[in-house]
């Protein structure tokens, strides 16, 4: 290895320049030549591990400097420049590939031409084995639907351990012979893309969606959607998902449309659906109410400056200013404190604890607003936290969701002063027409003009800010319509209870059921234009002794399917005829989790009875990341529930959390979002800057971005492919909250793929182009063959075990650990002196024994790796011509009779002694040691070693296991011994048995050291 090789270099260039210096005099003539010689060796070894301390440190600072985080950076660069092998067949989209293999494993070429096959042949559809639905195989069904990605979206890693996650378990139940779908499809996203439409309208006509009006606007989606929208299902066929194409679905198709209305009028004539006036999350950029998992709450811990849209300046945060408000017919100033000192304007009381001593007194008292003269009681409300500031609090509750609450218990005036736009209303004519955080400073100012301002303090505060948009949420009151969740949020959680749905892992039910308990009415509805429109309709009677109704009025709202529908049930509820009837269509539209809600069954044409929905309804699995539990898994139960009568689905597994390899979520600004294509196909730095400039972000971010991108692939991305990217996600997919994933180890499964590809080679040059396999009993074989059966049996049975229980982990490691350390470091290596004696009858076997550890071998793999597992299991030799004509659609290995633990613990001796001879070579300690009570090893070294320089050692390791000892046996027999806890004291004597067991090793190892001297 290059690393290790430049510190030899070192040493050696160290213990030359030692030489010369030893035949230099010392000026002191008492000592002799042996003692000279003695003192030159060690100041040459004292010189010569200084210059290889001295190297390694500089080689660590260029490390740094050019930022890379390996040390071992030159020889990772060295080593990833291989031969990129194309696949230039003329193999036209649909056929088989058919060329011979090439010498060394290259991803470009083994990943092409297999997919479309793949599709054509029909191996991904759930009609496969008996040709329709409805016919009963004796596996039964499975059935998947994809966690729907947005539809002018890219795929990121995040996306890619999804499908890496559910492909894998969709294999592998189609290879246990089951009827599989999984139903890929897209979401219109209705935030993401209507942003993503309003910018390239800016930006290409200098046009806002208002000036081009809804319907053109519309259109622009549509044609963005039909230009962009197929490039995520490209990059999804790129990591080789077997989903089924010909049933995908699009959250606006007519299909959805169709189940959206049909759900919505369902819920609003039951009265889970109704129109209401509240606080919501309020974007003054996107001029719309958002969902909570749009809104990120970002941590200050003190004063604060952000960038927010639409203002030049930065604003500050993280402070707490407190000021005075008068208290009326009284020279008494009451103080508050308040964070957001521009909503005071809408202040109509001052709240206090109840046990609030101090502010007793002012019980059935106002205090006056200093710019509007408005008296505002003094109410006293237990929500109040009495440490907190002052322990007076100003009430703003059309603002603040706390406010709001504290706003209706005691019947408080709600002032809207901040628009929809973020300006300050005429509600404040001192400040009307301000933007929000400009009037923020004016407010202040005007309060220190009136002597009323006290100070501004540091104060750890959560900033809301949009995750689409990144302005600051406002609180705003307006007329929403919501879902009530308290009935179908108690039937999801009986439904994990009682066993009807399984969350995997169980660490998250605690979770789920800690939200359902809680919940609150959903917001369904958006001020967007992209999505599904609500279907109500305002309704207006014209006649003069009729009641005029209110926006926020439930009772004034139709659902319908259409106008015709609407007017016939707005009559009949007005009790009037229908030519008196204006109906008005609401122009918002549904919430983008709301349409998502109902996929299990929207998908399979719900609301009529179809077949597909007859056959995958209920399905089995939902797979996504956990931070979706609620705002779309929970919601898909309580629809399932609701309208289906049954769970959607019987298991839940939770992903974890892609980060990079620092722990960090994955931020374009920190330019650690990495597009899976670009690992699957390798990328250059510079390409991946070029990305960073021809995105979204501002100037200030690209360049931290590429600078970030420089720290983490200094050499750009090396071409892996999607096998073993596919395999590095797996591996990584512990049951957890947080995957913090290094590129640079997909990289090592690139080897591992190369390792099979070779082992695969050799294996077929051995047995030969006429073999032919048998159905001999392969367990007469010898020792080896026996052993290596018994392993790939226990991989086997790892493996199945791992796919059922969701330990991908596991999966992972059995079949590297079988592939890598079992087939190929050892069996393979001893069949090849087998292969060059002439025992026709052993290399029978062997051959038999090898042909079945690729066969299985290659179909334990496919579910992780389907590419290079097809291309060498199409190599391998037939046993008969009935075999399924993919990998895919063949049976995967379970439950052989070949594990023999007797011939694995005779086999893992050998390996032992083995290790164990190095281990002495390396060590130098002894001459014999014992392997697992079981034999002696013996070794010569005699004239090899320097028994002095041993001995030293030795007695150094002695003396230092003896203080240890020494300390652990008088900390027993110390008084306060018996208060230890049992776990310490149970630590502690494992120590003392561990030292007395080295202690042992160590005074025979010096007992023969005195005998060799």
């Amino acid at each position: 290895m290059e690393s290790d090789t430049s510190h030899d270099q070192g040493a050696a260039a160290a213990n030359a320049e030692g030489q010369d210096t030893a035949g230099n005099p010392t000026g002191k003539k008492e000592k002799s030549a042996a003692q000279l010689k003695k003192e030159a060796e060690k100041e040459a070894k004292k010189k010569a591990k200084l210059e290889k301390f001295a190297k390694k440190k500089q080689k660590q600072e260029t490390a740094v400097k050019e930022g890379s985080d390996s040390k071992n950076n030159a020889k990772s660069s060295k080593k990833r420049e291989v031969t990129k092998i194309s696949y230039d067949s003329d193999t036209k989209p649909g056929e088989m590939k058919g060329t011979p293999l090439p010498d060394s494993y290259s991803p470009a070429y083994v990943e092409a031409a297999w997919y479309p096959w793949w599709m054509k042949e029909g191996f991904f559809k759930p009609e496969y084995y008996t040709g329709d639905v409805t016919t009963p195989v004796p596996a039964g069904n499975f059935m998947i639907c994809i966690p729907p990605p947005n539809v002018t979206g890219s795929l990121h890693l995040g996306h890619a351990l999804m499908c890496s996650v559910e492909d894998c378990i969709t294999r592998w139940r189609r290879m246990k012979g089951q009827r599989t779908l999984w139903n890929p499809g897209c979401d219109h996203a209705g935030i993401a893309t209507q942003v993503v439409v309003e910018k390239k309208l800016w930006r290409e006509h200098k046009l806002t969606r208002h000036d081009v009006g809804r319907e053109k606007f519309l259109e622009e989606v549509w044609k963005y959607k039909h230009e962009k929208g197929g490039r995520i299902y490209e990059q999804i066929k790129c990591l080789g998902a077997s989903a089924d194409w010909d049933r995908a679905f699009f959250s606006m198709d007519d299909n959805c449309c169709r189940a959206v209305k049909e759900a919505f009028i369902r819920l609003h004539d039951e009265g889970i659906i109704y129109r209401n006036l509240r606080l919501v999350n309020w974007s003054c950029i996107l001029r719309s109410a958002i969902a909570d998992i749009e809104v990120d709450k970002v941590e200050l811990t003190g004063r604060t400056f952000l960038n927010v849209p639409g203002y030049d300046e930065k604003v500050e945060f993280g402070v707490l200013v407190l000021f005075a408000y008068p208290v009326e017919d009284s020279d008494e100033k009451l103080i508050v404190a308040t964070t957001r000192i521009e909503t005071m304007l809408g202040d109509t009381a001052v709240a206090v604890h109840p046990k609030d001593e101090r502010y007793s007194h002012l019980r059935g008292k106002y205090v006056l607003h200093p710019f509007s003269g408005r008296r505002m009681p003094i109410v006293f409300d237990d929500f109040v936290e009495m440490s907190f500031g002052t322990g007076a609090v100003k009430i703003t509750p059309a603002h603040d969701q706390n406010d709001y609450e504290c706003g209706l218990r005691h019947k408080l005036p709600f002032i809207e002063t901040i628009n929809e736009n973020g300006l300050i209303t005429d509600a404040c004519p001192q400040f009307k027409g301000m933007k929000r955080f400009e009037a923020r400073k004016a407010v202040l100012e005007a309060l220190k003009d009136k002597g009323l301002y006290i100070e501004t303090k540091e104060n750890p505060m959560i900033v809301p800010i949009c995750s689409r948009s990144k302005d600051i949420i406002e609180p705003l009151l307006k007329p929403q319509w919501y879902c009530k969740c308290d009935e179908m949020a108690a039937n999801a959680a009986k439904a994990v209870r009682d066993g009807r749905i399984k969350i995997i892992p169980d660490m998250f039910e605690k979770t789920w059921f800690q939200w359902l308990d809680n919940i609150r009415d959903w917001c369904i509805s958006r001020q967007l234009w992209w999505g599904h429109r609500i279907p109500a309709y305002f309704v207006t009677v014209d006649d003069p002794e009729a009641a005029k109704g209110s926006d926020a009025d439930n009772h004034f709202w139709i659902s319908a399917h259409d106008e015709n529908e609407a007017r016939d049930k707005a009559a009949n509820r007005f009790n009037c005829s229908k030519d008196k009837i204006t109906l008005k269509q609401d122009e918002d539209v549904l919430d983008t989790w709301f349409s998502a809600a109902l996929f299990p069954f929207a998908i399979f044409g719900w609301p009529n009875e179809t077949i597909d929905l007859k056959t995958f309804y209920p399905g089995n699995l939902l797979e996504t990341g956990h931070d979706i539990l609620f705002f779309w898994v929970a919601r898909m139960v309580f629809f399932g529930m609701k309208l289906m009568g049954d769970v959607p689905f019987k298991e839940i597994y939770l992903h974890a959390i892609v980060r990079d390899a620092h722990g960090r979520k994955m931020s374009k600004s920190l330019g650690n979002i990495i597009d899976p294509l670009d690992v699957i196909s390798g990328i250059g730095l510079e390409e991946l800057h070029e990305q960073l400039r021809n995105s979204n972000l501002d100037k200030k971010e690209v360049a931290k971005a590429i600078q970030g991108q420089k720290d983490d692939f200094p050499q750009g991305i090396p071409e892996c492919g999607a096998d073993a990217l596919r395999f590095a996600l797996l591996a990584y997919s512990s049951q957890g909250r947080n995957i913090n994933l290094d590129v640079g180890r997909t990289w090592g499964y690139r080897k591992f793929c190369n390792k099979i590809w070779n082992a695969t080679k050799f294996a077929l040059s051995v047995i030969g182009e006429d073999f032919v396999p048998s159905a001999q009993d392969l367990t007469k074989g010898s020792l080896i063959d026996q052993w290596i059966l018994s392993r790939l049996s226990t991989a086997i049975d790892t493996c199945n075990k791992g796919f059922d229980s969701y330990m991908f982990q596991d999966v992972t490691t059995a079949i590297y650990n079988f592939w890598w350390y079992d087939l190929c470091d050892v069996y393979i290596e001893c069949l090849k002196p087998v292969f060059q004696e002439s025992n026709k009858e052993i290399q029978t076997i062997a051959r038999n024994v090898l042909y079945a550890c690729l066969d299985y071998g290659l179909r334990l793999l496919h579910p992780c790796m389907p590419f290079v597992t097809e291309e060498l299991w199409q190599r391998l030799p037939s046993r008969s011509k009935d075999l399924p004509p993919s990998i895919s659609v063949t049976r995967y290995p379970e439950n052989l009779s070949w594990r023999n633990t007797n011939v694995e613990d005779e086999v893992a001796l050998c390996q032992d002694i083995a290790r164990t001879v190095r281990s002495i070579r390396t060590e130098y300690q002894t001459n014999k040691t014992k392997t697992e009570n079981k034999c002696e090893v013996h070794v010569m070294l005699r004239g090899i070693i320097d028994v002095q320089k041993e001995l030293s050692k030795l007695n150094s390791k002695q003396s230092k296991l003896n203080e240890q000892l020494q300390k652990l046996q008088d900390s027993k027999q110390s008084e306060s011994y018996d208060k230890v806890p049992e776990n310490v004291k149970a630590l502690n004597a494992e120590k003392i048995s561990q030292i007395q067991i080295e202690l042992q090793k160590l005074e025979k190892a010096i007992e023969v050291f005195k005998i060799i001297e």
